[in-house]
């Protein structure tokens, strides 16, 4: 990612937020207060020598715009290349003098009705690249909350004054929040499904209980990942920089609600397996059920079956061929046995 220095002099001069450059938007904060800039450059070399931080959020950044921001915060590529191109899991990785984050979001995605192909919940990737006087975000699918972030820090000037670890805070608290909303609306779903597979006359529906079971194997995986990172930053370790010691309360308190959020989500996943297993069950022995009405039906009508067979074979010297009452009686007789099995087979039963 190598540019000319009038192409980056231009990138420079980004508008506060510009939609057709990979949707840029950045501020600048002194003691928690934003600052009237429309240079990013200058307002980067202002934070540089010390005064305040600068905060600069990206969407979807193509690998030109990722180039300028390398430069400019002197970000290492690897971490650069995650922005572009996104990563599978949470991680915490730390280059230089500067921290860099990938945090998993999820969001619950709202249904009527949860069937087989409903969504529930929706994946996405916010990258936090956390340096001694900046912070570069990058958002990849999901919901877009980072403004609602931006504009809640800027309400308390005093939590922004406390750098750009703060940034990191409620980005975290925030994503672990959606966590905890997940696991709640994904609580009712369960609850919905153990309704439908348990209650009577109703023959379970298995696939709708598979799929929930997949959507929460697939919120997991963006749950569990961020477990570790969590814990490195709320403990004391003096490998992580830009997070001050004042700072890691405020991250354990994030690490418990995801905890918290882990051991719900783990309790519904076993929750699910017995359901599926119960739901099995029950389609077993309806399975069963069916089969022995078949099974009883068919047994009911073999013996008739067998009579007329034998007595519509019409050989000349058959005893009965001719009896003046035989066919009544053959009749009769197949209508006893029916009527027989039936009762026979209802006190076992099968039907």
């Amino acid at each position: 990612m190598t540019h000319t220095w009038d192409a980056m002099q231009q990138r420079m001069a980004l508008p506060r937020t510009d939609p057709a450059r990979a949707h840029v938007g950045w501020q600048w904060y002194v003691d928690g207060v934003r600052q009237e800039a429309t240079d990013l450059r200058a307002a980067a070399d202002q934070a540089r020598a010390g005064r305040g931080f600068v905060w600069c959020g990206l969407k979807d950044p193509d690998d030109a715009t990722m180039g300028t921001f390398q430069e400019l915060f002197d970000l290492h590529e690897l971490a650069a290349e995650d922005a572009v191109e996104g990563h599978t899991r949470s991680k915490l990785e730390v280059f230089g003098d500067a921290l860099f984050m990938v945090v998993s979001t999820v969001d619950y995605v709202a249904h009527k009705t949860l069937t087989e192909t409903s969504e529930i919940v929706s994946t996405g990737q916010v990258m936090a690249y956390v340096g001694p006087w900046f912070v570069l975000t990058s958002r990849k699918g999901g919901r877009p909350f980072m403004n609602r972030i931006r504009g809640e820090l800027e309400r308390e000037p005093e939590e922004l004054a406390d750098g750009p670890w703060r940034v990191l805070y409620a980005i975290l608290d925030h994503v672990v929040d959606d966590f905890t909303e997940t696991v709640a609306e994904i609580e009712q779903d369960v609850e919905g499904v153990e309704e439908a597979v348990f209650s009577p006359g109703v023959r379970p529906d298995v696939d709708g209980v598979y799929h929930l079971k997949r959507e929460l194997i697939e919120f997991k995986r963006c749950l569990s990942p961020l477990v570790v990172p969590l814990q490195r930053l709320q403990q004391a370790e003096p490998a992580l920089p830009n997070v001050p010691p004042d700072a890691h309360a405020y991250f354990r308190e994030v690490s418990d609600h995801l905890v918290g959020a882990r051991e719900s989500t783990a309790a519904l996943d076993e929750v699910l397996t017995a359901i599926i297993q119960s739901a099995l069950t029950r389609v077993s022995l309806a399975d069963n059920q069916d089969m022995r009405r078949i099974s009883a039906a068919v047994a009911m009508f073999a013996v008739p079956t067998t009579i007329g067979a034998i007595y519509g074979m019409n050989f000349d010297n058959m005893p009965e061929l001719h009896s003046e009452y035989g066919y009544y009686i053959v009749l009769a007789v197949m209508a006893l046995s029916i009527i027989a099995m039936a009762v026979w087979f209802r006190r076992r039963g099968w039907l």
